[in-house]
């Protein structure tokens, strides 16, 4: 099991390199696994996924112009 701190730099990283399209990048991705019958590697990303949708919240709380 990938620990949580681990889930939330991934989601860091894909941030910052995609912006406000990582989350929906994660879910593809998710879904891709999901199709491939990889329910672990679905479930890694949908960790993934909601770690970058609360990131993007916070970052707009924060960072309203962002």
């Amino acid at each position: 099991m990938i620990s949580e701190i681990d889930i939330r730099r991934a989601a860091a990283l894909l941030l910052k390199h995609y912006g406000e399209d990582a989350a929906t990048r994660a879910t593809m991705r998710a879904n891709a696994l999901l199709d491939a019958v990889d329910r672990e590697g679905h479930g890694v990303w949908l960790r993934i996924s909601s770690a970058l949708e609360e990131q993007l919240r916070e970052r707009s709380v924060h960072d309203p112009l962002h």
